[in-house]
């Protein structure tokens, strides 16, 4: 599996946990949905970033009080035609204030790449390497879009507003 951030395929630091597994210091981690909510205190004195595999059938609002202590939020796509998780990236993103790498992984398609950097979504764990490849080159593709989202960019009309360019035509202008 390929991890695409920031536009690049590159390696992923975080080591997957079983729910059982013992968990090394020093390593950032990624545990399951259940054993981070049975274990958040003792998880939030690691040495290391912590980071949790979230399922789409879960409520966000549980994984909340402990969004400072996370690193990153991992949120699962059982299928394609299974949407709740760019709801659940919204509400870390918009809601919540949740600034960490939040990561899509599951069954993500090629044509759901920008749809998931819009809802929020940093990194992005992808099965086909040439997904891999297009999406890293579609990434930087795009750089103006006119409806706020979850990912932080400043909307065109809004960037228009606060940088007004040089030639438009203003009320102390005549034409």
């Amino acid at each position: 599996m390929r991890l695409v951030r920031a536009g690049r395929i590159v390696a992923d630091r975080y080591q997957r946990i079983l729910d059982d597994a013992p968990i090394r210091d020093n390593v950032p981690v990624i545990v399951p949905a259940t054993r981070f909510i049975a274990d958040a205190t003792e998880l939030a004195h690691r040495n290391a970033p912590t980071g949790v595999l979230w399922p789409n059938n879960r409520r966000v609002s549980e994984l909340a009080p402990h969004l400072d202590q996370l690193a990153l939020v991992a949120l699962v796509f059982p299928s394609f035609k299974d949407g709740r998780a760019y709801s659940q990236a919204r509400q870390l993103r918009e809601q919540y204030g949740f600034r960490g790498e939040l990561r899509a992984t599951g069954n993500i398609l090629r044509d759901q790449f920008l749809f998931l950097v819009r809802a929020g979504f940093d990194s992005f764990e992808v099965v086909k390497d040439a997904d891999a490849a297009v999406f890293a080159e579609s990434v930087a593709r795009f750089s103006v879009f006119y409806q706020p989202a979850g990912d932080r960019r400043t909307p065109a009309l809004r960037a228009r507003l606060r940088h007004p360019s040089p030639h438009a035509v203003g009320a102390h202008e005549r034409v």
